[in-house]
């Protein structure tokens, strides 16, 4: 390649003439190559930034391709979480419509047996009819024959016969009445149980809410999420380490735990609290404070238990005896504590023992230790006191003990007065006024209604609610109630009672019917 310093020399060197052609055509030659030289140089820059902007677009195309891959795989996803909760709703939905279904049958199939019974007793007032006029023509046809037998006038005649029908009548419908108890007798226990389990099935869902949920209070708006925490791992750990469900809803405020062991559901209670009012919640701190607060429910069930067997006054019993009593603290039955319930039987079954003169010391323990059944969950099956029994036998108490625990509610036969004096107290217990929920007005309310029902009917001369208002003794008058009648009176006191009054249980109704035959020898 010729510089231009070689250039300037040729012109130098050269004639004038020769030297500027040669100079202009070396001047065009490097020219030329100046041009080619910018030219290879442009298209390099021009293939250089072609090549960026096809990787500019190549990236840009592929961050569009994710984006549009992201949100696709989005939106599947929230199509398919409603597709789920969609799928869920329907089978909630199916299963309420089952359950429709089934209570439609149930009442169909009790409209039927209504129908039937209908038509029998359409078919018995037919019958009534019947002998009604067959009645009336032999009133007639007898009539003149009294008149000529025994010379009576036909008014006397009339009233003779009036009597010897009524009582035929009389007896004819008590012997019908006790056939149709004692054939509906045979036939009421299914039907009873079917009726009770109808009824359990629609007060289930109101009880378990009840009895198996714990509330607890919330003073910040922003404190449910935080109990939930991020992608639900708190109120995870939290179920997972207390055993109970947390239930959080749109109601402000509030949140709660369900559970059917009242002693978990109280610790599950007391940490919610504690977390809440700390502030610090996260899988870590809910282990520590749930294990604190177990701890101390442990000690306190030790010591509910230790405090109700020195308020007896008995001595020291085996600790894993203690500790069931103790958890019974946290056990109610018809909002009665099960613990004191326990306590107020053994003091009483003490009192009775003294009184009698037997043994205060096994009446005591078998009072305090009567329930102590209901202290184990539903893992074992059987009885409170079947369960209760085999308890405290396995802890060494005395067979008297035992036995007065297993018969205290008659499922066994009682062989000493132990059990005679729990199930005693065990009633006095429960049915004393203000025991369950029920205030002194309305307790001695309900005796006023049950005697003044009592003494309503006809031939009633005393009334008498007895057992707390469990039973009622209805003395009548001998000369007005026979014993056809008196057994019609039992049961229409009791049709009386079902139609006027509320009552827990069920009421036992008596009739006592006394003739006294006096004559004095001279």
């Amino acid at each position: 390649m010729i510089s231009r310093a070689s250039v300037d020399w040729i012109v130098a060197g050269g004639s004038l003439g020769g030297g500027i052609l040669i100079g202009f055509w070396l001047w065009r030659l490097l020219d030329l190559r100046s041009r080619r030289a910018f030219a290879a140089q442009k298209r390099e820059l021009l293939d250089q930034a072609r090549r960026e902007a096809d990787a500019l677009a190549r990236e840009a195309r592929l961050t569009a391709e994710e984006e549009n891959l992201r949100r696709r795989r989005q939106f599947e996803d929230e199509l398919s979480r409603r597709r789920q909760e969609s799928e869920t709703e329907e089978h909630r939905l199916a299963q309420r419509e089952a359950i429709l279904q089934l209570q439609t049958e149930n009442q169909s199939e009790r409209e039927r047996k209504l129908a039937e019974a209908r038509a029998v007793v359409e078919k018995a007032q037919s019958e009534i009819e019947s002998l009604r006029s067959e009645a009336t023509t032999l009133l007639q046809q007898h009539r003149h024959q009294l008149a000529g037998v025994a010379h009576l006038d036909e008014a006397e005649a009339r009233a003779a016969l009036l009597r010897e029908i009524d009582q035929e009548i009389q007896k004819d419908a008590a012997d019908l009445t006790r056939h149709v108890l004692e054939s509906a007798r045979v036939r009421a226990e299914e039907q009873a149980r079917r009726i009770i389990a109808i009824a359990i099935q629609r007060y289930a869902g109101e009880h378990a809410f009840e009895s198996t949920s714990a509330t607890v209070s919330l003073n910040g708006h922003d404190i449910k999420g935080r109990i939930i925490g991020r992608e639900g791992r708190n109120i995870r750990a939290f179920e997972a380490v207390t055993g109970v469900t947390v239930l959080i809803d749109d109601t402000p405020g509030t949140v709660v735990l369900s559970g059917f062991d009242p002693v978990r559901r109280e610790v599950a209670r007391q940490s919610m609290e504690r977390l809440i009012a700390d502030g610090r919640i996260h899988p870590g701190r809910i282990e520590e404070v749930v294990k604190k607060v177990n701890e101390e429910i442990e000690e306190t069930i030790l010591r509910a238990g230790e405090e109700a067997v020195f308020k007896v006054g008995l001595p020291p019993m085996h600790p894993e005896i203690v500790k069931l009593l103790g958890r019974l603290r946290f056990r109610h039955s018809f909002s009665q504590n099960i613990l004191d319930h326990s306590i107020e039987v053994a003091h009483l079954a003490g009192l009775m023992a003294a009184e009698l003169g037997t043994d205060v010391s096994v009446a005591r323990r078998a009072g305090l230790l009567h329930d102590i059944g209901k202290a184990v969950n539903h893992e074992v099956e059987g009885s409170h006191a079947a369960i209760g029994a085999d308890l405290v036998q396995r802890y060494g108490e005395s067979p008297e003990v035992v036995q007065a625990v297993a018969s205290h509610h008659d499922e066994q036969p009682h062989v000493g007065l132990a059990g005679l004096l729990v199930s005693a107290a065990d009633a006095i217990s429960a049915s004393r006024p203000g025991a369950r929920s029920e205030s002194m007005t309305t307790y001695l309310q309900r005796l006023e209604d049950l005697e003044r029902i009592g003494t309503a009917f006809e031939g009633v001369e005393k009334c008498y609610a007895v057992q707390a208002g469990r039973e009622v003794r209805v003395i009548v008058k001998p000369e007005a109630v026979d014993d056809q009648r008196a057994m019609t009176l039992a049961r229409g006191i009791a049709h009386k009672i079902e139609e006027d009054l509320l009552y827990p249980g069920q009421i036992r109704v008596t009739v006592v019917r006394e003739t006294r035959c006096v004559e004095f020898a001279k």
